[in-house]
């Protein structure tokens, strides 16, 4: 398919950091974008694949391949084979946003606590997004996806994608490659049809967030309208006249760690707990049972801890940038490195370097950048 003039990715991403690619692609359709993939790939070629641009720090040179931008669009209501839920399927360039908002409208009930996250719907499994307790892996059924070994398309139930805190077998993770490269095609949820009619709502840690008691009935609407106004105040929907919105969202990443290493962090440091895994089936073959089934072995909970509050009580307060730096930490939100006006990924990464070194050197952890970096090092 025809190529388009290339556009700098700095006014593609909402970090506003990326040199000029060497070739860009407008892919409206999902042949489209399985077509300039496919050629991408046989090519073997650098490739980035740009939904919103609100999850990836890029580098200041310029990009050597290709850039596919997905634009595809549109969002259809299906039924489910459970009483009382409806299924919503939206293809991968469609607004996370958007998607969001018919749920509500239709009063389908599961996502909207996710309300005001940036970039696309199909780049929201790839790290397993959420708020406010909710995550995507409570409400995915399927995605549709093509495989970059093979070119090949295939139905991927939620359960084969590794879902996990902020990851999944997509994601590349810092200095990691992909379990499986493969990009998204399209998303199918599964929500509750509660109507518009208040209810309660299941969730502390969103009531928390909302100021409810847990007995408060409110609107899907209601919820969503005031999860909106929660993340505006911190900077955290995008925003053109707002220069603290000039960020990937949360730059890193809330530590899983030990409960043995979480008892060395301050009591105050907010914390909460992680399911751990089931222990596996054991099985013990007839010909070697003596009689005897060893234990099965309990151990603590791992604890997410707040990055945020690492990164304040390091000394680091909300706007702090370093002399002669047009990168800080949002003045609203301290998760957020922000781009104050035509900073470089350089200063960025600067700063995302000493954020590091200062929480390590107080509380010996070291934080991961919860993007996807491109031609970047930290």
């Amino acid at each position: 398919m025809p190529a388009v003039e290339p556009i700098p990715l700095a006014r593609l991403t909402t970090l506003r950091t990326g040199g000029l690619p060497e070739r860009m692609v407008d892919a409206h359709s999902t042949d489209e974008l399985v077509d300039a993939l496919r050629t991408a790939w046989a090519d073997r070629e650098p490739v980035l694949v740009l939904g919103g641009g609100s999850n990836v720090f890029v580098g200041d040179e310029p990009f050597e391949g290709t850039v596919i931008r997905v634009l595809t669009g549109g969002i259809e209501r299906l039924s489910s084979p459970r009483s009382g839920f409806a299924r919503l399927r939206a293809q991968s360039g469609e607004g996370w946003d958007e998607v969001v908002a018919v749920a509500v409208d239709q009063g389908l009930a599961g996502i909207e606590a996710m309300s005001g996250i940036p970039g696309t719907i199909g780049a929201a499994p790839v790290q397993n997004i959420g708020a406010y307790g909710q995550e995507i892996v409570q409400t995915l059924v399927e995605v549709d996806l093509i495989d970059e070994d093979s070119g090949e398309i295939s139905t991927v139930p939620a359960a084969d994608l590794g879902l996990g805190f902020r990851t999944s077998v997509l994601k590349h993770h810092y200095g990691s490659v992909p379990e499986r490269r493969a990009v998204i095609l399209s998303v199918t949820l599964e929500l509750e049809e509660v109507g518009e009619s208040p209810r309660t709502v299941p969730g502390s840690q969103l009531r928390t967030a909302l100021g409810l008691a847990p007995d408060a009935e409110v609107s899907l609407s209601w919820i969503r309208d005031h999860v909106l106004a929660t993340r505006a105040r911190k900077g955290m929907v995008l925003d053109d006249g707002d220069p603290d919105t000039y960020s990937a969202g949360s730059f890193f990443q809330n530590a899983i760690v030990s409960a043995s290493f979480a008892r060395t962090l301050p009591a105050e440091c907010p914390r909460w707990p992680v399911t751990p895994d089931m222990d596996p089936v054991l099985v013990i073959p007839l010909t070697a049972y003596q009689g005897y089934v060893p234990p099965t072995q309990s151990r603590e909970s791992d604890v997410k801890v707040s990055a945020a509050w690492l990164i304040e009580h390091s000394g680091l307060r909300k706007g702090f940038k370093l002399p002669r730096s047009r990168a800080s930490l949002s003045t609203k939100h301290a998760l957020a490195l922000t781009n104050r006006g035509s900073a470089t990924a350089a200063e960025l990464a600067e700063l995302a370097r000493f954020i590091q070194g200062r929480v390590q050197a107080e509380f010996g952890l070291i934080l991961q950048p919860e993007p996807v970096l491109v031609n970047v090092v930290l």
